[in-house]
Parts: structure tokens; C-alpha cells; sequence
């Protein structure tokens, strides 16, 4: 995601790795990924994949320049994580709405909740 625009910036990176700290992931073993990314991560639950879909929205709106090719890219990867192509437009369309673009959590699961149930 954060390299969607083919600019991996700095501010992501930060973020990337402040992320990957909290998951016990080292700094070798995120350059070892940004250099070879992976193909394909299988999330078993819901819970997971919207938790992912979170976290690539955030490393989306990190740098504060968000492109089209990111948001086409998210769009995309929502719909492979099995998220509801109406549930990622919400989304996508609320994000301005808040500072920084980013949705609180609150909202998120509010958002989810209703496409869902």
C-alpha cells in the first residue's frame, strides 16, 4: 500500500515501522519486505481483515498526500480482504471528514456494523 504511488515516503516508513515494532516484526525484517514484498496473506477471521484494511488506510493517509492510485489500490485490496464494496466507499468517502483523514475506530466499527447486520 504505502508503496501504491511508487513513492515510499518517509513518514510511511516511520509508521510502517512503528507498527511492526508493536507486532514484534524487526527493522531487517520490514526492509527484507518492502524490497520483496509478498504476494498474498490468508486472514482466517473478519476481525483480522478489517483490522488489516485499517491498518492500510492508515499507512494510506500517513504522508497526508493521498493519490488516486492509493485509493484505487486500497479500494482494491478491501474487496480481496472480502470487505463490502459499500462498506469500503463509506469509508473512503468519509475519510476527509476527519483530521489527518483518519477515521476514528469508533466510526470504523460503526461503519461495519451497519454493513454486517
Amino acid at each position: 500500500m504505502a508503496k501504491a504511488d511508487n513513492h515510499l515516503h518517509e513518514r510511511e516508513y516511520d509508521f510502517i515501522l512503528m507498527v511492526a515494532r508493536r507486532l514484534g516484526i524487526s527493522k531487517d525484517e520490514v526492509d527484507a519486505l518492502v524490497k520483496s514484498p509478498q504476494d498474498k496473506m490468508v486472514y482466517k477471521t473478519e476481525m483480522q481483515r478489517l483490522m488489516q484494511f485499517h491498518r492500510l488506510l492508515l499507512v494510506m493517509n500517513v504522508d497526508e498526500e493521498t493519490q488516486f492510485v492509493e485509493i484505487d489500490t486500497l479500494r482494491n485490496y478491501g474487496l480481496k480482504l472480502g470487505i463490502r464494496a459499500e462498506a469500503v466507499q463509506q469509508i473512503l468517502s468519509e475519510m476527509g471528514d476527519y483530521e489527518h483523514k483518519i477515521i476514528p475506530s469508533h466510526r470504523l466499527v460503526e461503519i461495519f456494523k451497519r454493513f454486517y447486520n
